[in-house]
């Protein structure tokens, strides 16, 4: 493996979209005790539930730390694959390497990690071990990796088309713990030279109450060139009306990078999700403070679903809008098996689906 100091644009290199067809998906074993309620019991299951899914049409690789190694190897199938690797916490989204391709090979970024905003408003300290997590990945696939560690950036913060469009949210790029010294336009010359991009969107805020101040993955997501899935509600009286609406108006006065209007399909929210007190007595403190209390709302939302080669697996909440958002990525992705999978036991961690997968664009 080459470390590489180049701009990707500059070698001929690009980020995908997620629905390109995929090499495989990398994931991390949870194990964090104020992350994971009783002692990540229940979170492991439906972690291994989205990785089976995940593998039947892709390849899956699972990180576990070494006391975990024999959990994760027990409770996954054979055909998904665990290697030992030392972590923080199990967000693969946001520290494993974003994938760049020239249409043959691939390369992996290695963007700086900070816990979602570092001193000023992380969710944790340290965060070396998932600050190496890219680059020993891209030792393991062989794959050269490019050191941006000097930017914070993580993957649930951007999504594109794969066709120089980028959309990404204001609050999160933006914020004081990422990268304050750079301007806005700075951050955009940026992703434009090291992802291959052309035209970013920003939209001002994502998902209520969302700690990772408010990735994109959770708000809104390409499902096709020039066309997203929007999260949506109808009661003014939520916060996340408005905060829905402002993304809605951005994106219907928008083009991509092609000059295409922006096709936007509204996905329903489910009813507000809140922490019961039985799974904050779950979860051990941080540094003598709880993680979570009781009637804490949880930034829920089935847009934080992930596109396979064979399937679109999407959290599902028992809410009455499970099986609609269900029709309507359907509807989106005819040539997928669009399957939901209970995942309120990966929420309390903080994330959902999405954040808890990277993939791995295929390569000759």
């Amino acid at each position: 493996m080459k470390i590489l100091h180049s701009m990707p644009c500059e070698d001929g290199f690009y980020m995908p979209a997620e629905f390109s067809e995929h090499y495989g998906c990398i994931m991390i074993w949870p194990h964090r005790r104020d992350s994971w309620q009783y002692g990540a019991y229940a979170a492991r299951k439906a972690f291994a539930k989205v990785a089976e899914e995940i593998s039947k049409s892709e390849k899956v690789i699972i990180l576990a730390r070494y006391d975990d190694y024999d959990s994760a190897r027990f409770m996954l199938p054979p055909q998904i694959k665990v290697v030992e690797m030392e972590s923080d916490d199990s967000w693969a989204r946001d520290v494993a390497p974003t994938f760049v391709t020239n249409g043959k090979d691939i390369r992996g970024i290695d963007w700086g990690f900070n816990a979602w905003g570092g001193l000023v408003d992380g969710l944790y300290f340290p965060w070396d071990r998932d600050n190496r997590i890219a680059r020993k990945i891209c030792d393991l696939l062989d794959k050269d990796t490019y050191d941006k560690r000097n930017f914070i950036l993580e993957g649930g913060s951007i999504h594109t088309d794969g066709e120089g469009t980028l959309i990404t949210t204001e609050a999160c790029l933006l914020s004081k713990g990422r990268n304050p010294d750079m301007s806005k336009e700075e951050i955009e010359e940026m992703l434009k030279k090291t992802l291959g991009i052309k035209k970013i969107i920003w939209l001002k805020s994502g998902i209520y109450n969302d700690e990772t101040n408010e990735h994109i993955d959770n708000i809104c997501a390409f499902t096709a060139p020039a066309e997203v899935v929007l999260a949506w509600t109808d009661d003014k009286n939520d916060p996340q009306y408005e905060m829905s609406k402002s993304c809605l108006d951005i994106l219907e006065n928008s083009t991509d990078a092609k000059g295409r209007k922006i096709k936007v399909h509204k996905l329903p929210l489910p009813k507000p999700v809140y922490i019961m007190a039985e799974e904050c007595n779950g979860l051990d403190d941080m540094n003598g403070e709880p993680t979570r209390t009781p009637n804490e709302r949880l930034a829920a939302s089935y847009v934080n679903f992930y596109i396979s080669n064979g399937s679109v697996i999407c959290p599902q909440f028992n809410d009455e809008n499970d099986k609609k958002a269900l029709e309507i990525l359907k509807e989106l992705f005819p040539t997928r098996n669009v399957v939901g999978i209970y995942a309120r036991d990966i929420l309390i961690g903080g994330g959902n689906i999405h954040c808890i997968t990277q993939q791995i664009p295929r390569f000759e």
